[in-house]
């Protein structure tokens, strides 16, 4: 029995060892080359630096309309920096007519937030001047060549639109019609045939580049109203660094008087529950990852307040085994029994956090939903540990043969108990 357990602890120190090693460093195998996980946490502005950009609407007072106006420009804007790919991006109304916008690690920032605020009304115009067709009209629009490489704009229509068009191409055979993008014309084809399928292409684009961001523009639509740029701000990437550094040494300092406190206080549970720790943190850095969440400053506060609630745990499990021991039961029994007795108090703190955690996420805005949401990373994540490896690593502790009450925490006096 100690033989297969000294096995069992030893292993699972490796593994853990091993994974903390590959999430800090990575490896290769051959061609296979797998990069540090950590590497690939996204990060937010605060810490990588980006672009922070304030947008005021042009709103009459008195428009019964501004909320409706303000909220269909957010999701404009936002399908713009999605297909921009900046995805990490956080767009939130600042009063009445004023719209936040904050994108990390950006290249090109002046570009990108003339883009958020370009008004994209795409017209289709008639020699007569009548409006044939608008973007709205347009269901899919995607960048592409043509014969000798030439940048277009492919575009397709909505059958509303597509019936239009075609009832047009007819109407004006032979002659021009006009593609207009907020009043400046970027295309005047001639007519040369019906167009019945609801699918043409936008010619005039003078690089590939242009007609992806003509493209991503005609998709996502034009703005309900008129923005103009109030405030603009880049923040640098050695800020965020800074902040990154000295966020992640004080979260250290915690974690490491947290780890000492466990071990010199509770001794072997509080090695236990140390090596519980460092798994969590593995989950949490896993879960960041594979979830794609964006870390703040405001996250890894959140994150560290999840190490409290694993530590609470602990401490909760730890203090009713003690309780069980002084009564006079084997050690074993305690353990079982220990764990049993406090998983409803640590249930019930844990889904009081959960239910404020959600509360954060879906009213709060920016920071605020990056606390929250780190926080709910972190809980799952401090249950599973406390709850199950922590039981799993005492268990083998007593299967070793460490039967020495004083290893587990009780003072002088405490009665002698088998196993």
């Amino acid at each position: 029995m100690k033989k297969k357990s000294s096995i069992k602890l030893l292993l699972i120190i490796a593994c853990i060892a091993v994974l903390w090693y590959i999430a800090l460093n990575g490896f290769q195998i051959g061609l296979y080359n797998v990069v540090p996980v950590i590497n690939e946490i996204k990060q937010g502005l605060d810490l990588r630096g980006g672009l922070y950009v304030v947008y005021e609407a042009e709103i009459e007072p008195g428009d019964t309309e501004a909320d409706n106006k303000i909220s269909g420009a957010i999701r404009v804007m936002r399908s713009r920096l999605d297909k921009a790919n900046q995805h990490e991006a956080t767009i939130a109304p600042q009063g009445t007519n004023r719209i936040v916008v904050e994108i990390p690690g950006v290249d090109n920032p002046q570009e990108l937030a003339d883009i958020l605020a370009e008004p994209a009304v795409l017209e289709f115009i008639g020699p007569n001047d009548d409006v044939i067709i608008t973007g709205k009209d347009v269901k899919t629009a995607k960048p592409a060549y043509i014969t000798g490489q030439k940048p277009v704009v492919q575009f397709e229509l909505h059958s509303e639109g597509a019936d239009k068009f075609a009832e047009a191409t007819e109407k004006y055979f032979g002659q021009v019609i006009k593609i207009v993008l907020d009043g400046n014309s970027i295309s005047e084809p001639t007519v040369n045939a019906v167009i019945t399928t609801g699918e043409g292409i936008i010619e005039g684009m003078a690089s590939i580049e242009e007609a992806t961001r003509l493209a991503n523009l005609i998709e996502s639509g034009a703005l309900p109203v008129t923005l103009k740029q109030a405030a603009v701000r880049t923040i640098g990437a050695t800020l965020g660094a800074g902040a990154l550094e000295k966020g992640l040494f004080a979260a250290a300092i915690g974690i490491g008087l947290v780890f000492l406190f466990m071990l010199v206080y509770y001794r072997l549970p509080g090695l236990v529950a140390d090596l519980a720790l460092v798994v969590y943190a593995l989950l949490v850095v896993a879960a960041i990852v594979a979830l794609g969440v964006t870390l703040t400053l405001p996250g890894i506060a959140g994150l560290v307040l999840s190490v409290g609630m694993a530590v609470d745990a602990n401490v909760i499990i730890f203090e009713r085994i003690k309780e069980e021991l002084r009564t006079g039961k084997s050690i074993r029994s305690s353990v079982d029994s220990g764990f049993s007795k406090a998983f409803s108090a640590i249930l019930d703190g844990n889904i009081t956090t959960v239910i404020a955690a959600l509360v954060l996420l879906f009213f709060g805005t920016g920071p605020i939903q990056g606390f929250a949401i780190s926080l709910l990373i972190g809980i799952p994540a401090s249950m599973l540990t406390a709850i199950t490896f922590t039981k799993y690593l005492l268990r083998l502790m007593v299967d070793f043969g460490v039967t020495n009450l004083k290893l587990y925490g009780l003072r002088k006096g405490a009665a002698e108990n088998g196993v």
